[in-house]
């Protein structure tokens, strides 16, 4: 077990993957680890976005390293955007906290019919009140899948009908279930999560309704591998967040739970050695050329990083970014807001190698330093994921396009010209990805609408 170090490239011999070149965080040193085969299990890239449920040092450097060494990524626009979490309360945050999905189960969600109703909630009669969720789908309600409940919240919030500071936030209510229910029996189902949201917002949820709103929360897109869990790269294996085979356009609830199960404990031991006795390797040690070569790339890059010594903090291209994609790539997207993100990123990016300032030294501990290579990753991931929401010209699941929508405001899919996974292949930093088609054949479930009215 190699704690506290972060990988920073893949090292591919005559085809095969081989192993991993790190940087030890508490040392600075870049240190090389040889083996038989590659396992990646280092989630996804919500936090490409700067404010996602997701813990800050999850990044996406360790698939995107192996991406640009000829490992498809694909799927990336599917990006899945949680309705329960705890709106932004100002500029100064940088993550943001989600609410358990299970507080859907006994909480009804709502807004006022009037916009700009600065009331507060108590205030405003049941008369008033639009509980958006069980007018539009009754027959699931407050429990409609996070992509649509997202996208509705969005949508009363565009209206002005939002609630809180900056208007936007939605309530979601329980005093209808602390009535017929009991406020025992409501603390002992959600008291955790009831004490949380008070420690953070200030505001007891027992005595008025809480505030939420959408976040990014988990990525489907990934890494492309097939059935037994290897990416085109043979030898490179990839579990979890971090590949995009089992959610599709659209994980549902606890599905995450199933993959990590699914992916670590009943395929991968068994398919991992299918490869070991299948494929021949010739012995390899870290003296091997490829990997000096990897860890003098790496030496360059943080040497390039600490030489730039520009005026803008590596945060704030992070947030920048962040606006960017949350603007014109997040719940719903535009051909003109995706083509304005794909005009403004590569600006961006260009900036940032003119005018970034990290500080301290590559031999030592330096948070400044590994957030500066992260933010690096994510302005060059950040281009493909825009550009495959502007190739996928229609809407489905995480992927919502606003021109692709029925009369009803859901999704409409293109399955004639769309049913395909879209593994793309890195052709250089700033050039255009290639697209492989993967056709998704359904022979016995078929596919069709959603509709969860």
């Amino acid at each position: 077990m190699f704690s506290r170090t972060e990988m920073l490239d893949l090292v591919v011999i005559n085809g095969q993957a081989r192993g991993i070149v790190v940087r030890n965080l508490v040392t600075g040193a870049i240190e090389s680890h040889a083996a038989d085969a590659v396992v990646l299990g280092t989630g996804g890239y919500s936090n490409v976005f700067f404010l996602s449920t997701n813990a800050k040092n999850c990044n996406t450097t360790a698939i995107w390293r192996a991406h640009k060494k000829g490992a498809y990524l694909a799927n990336p626009c599917y990006t899945q955007i949680h309705p329960t979490c705890i709106p932004q309360s100002g500029d100064h945050q940088s993550k943001l906290t989600l609410m358990s999905e299970s507080l859907r189960n006994d909480g009804r969600v709502w807004v006022p019919k009037a916009a700009d109703d600065k009331r507060a909630p108590g205030d405003i009669p049941e008369s008033e009140r639009d509980y958006y969720l069980e007018r539009l789908y009754p027959t699931y309600g407050n429990l409609a899948p996070r992509d649509i409940s997202s996208r509705a919240a969005k949508r009363v919030c565009d209206e002005g009908r939002g609630v809180g500071p900056g208007g936007r936030g939605v309530y979601l209510d329980f005093a209808d279930s602390l009535k017929r229910l009991g406020e025992g029996v409501v603390r002992e189902r959600y008291g955790n999560l009831f004490d949380m949201y008070e420690r953070i917002t200030g505001e007891n949820p027992y005595q008025a309704p809480m505030r939420i709103y959408p976040a990014v929360h988990y990525t489907m897109g990934g890494l492309w591998v097939d059935y037994n869990l290897m990416s085109n790269l043979p030898g490179l294996h990839v579990i979890g967040e971090a590949n995009f085979s089992d959610h599709g356009a659209n994980r549902l609830g606890a599905s995450a739970l199933m993959q990590g199960l699914a992916d670590g404990y009943f395929v991968l031991p068994y398919t991992i050695g299918h490869y070991f006795a299948s494929v021949k390797r010739d012995p390899v040690t870290t003296d091997h050329p490829e990997f000096k070569k990897a860890e003098e790339s790496i030496r360059t890059q943080t040497n390039r990083l600490l030489a730039v010594q520009g005026k803008r903090t590596v945060l704030s291209f992070h947030r920048e970014l962040g606006k960017i994609m949350w603007d014109e790539c997040g719940m719903a997207r535009t051909e003109a807001s995706l083509k304005n993100a794909l005009q403004r990123i590569p600006a961006l990016r260009e900036e940032f190698w003119k005018n970034v300032r990290v500080t301290g030294q590559s031999e030592d501990f330096n948070q400044a330093l590994e957030q500066a290579g992260r933010v690096a990753d994510y302005l060059e991931f950040s281009e493909l994921l825009c550009a495959d929401a502007l190739h996928r010209k229609e809407s489905c699941g995480g992927h919502f396009r606003e021109e692709y929508q029925t009369e009803e405001g859901e999704a409409q899919r293109d399955d004639a010209n769309f049913a395909y996974v879209a593994a793309w292949e890195h052709k250089g930093v700033g050039r255009p990805a290639e697209l492989h088609k993967e056709p998704l054949v359904f022979e016995n479930v078929h596919l069709q609408q959603r509709s969860y009215k």
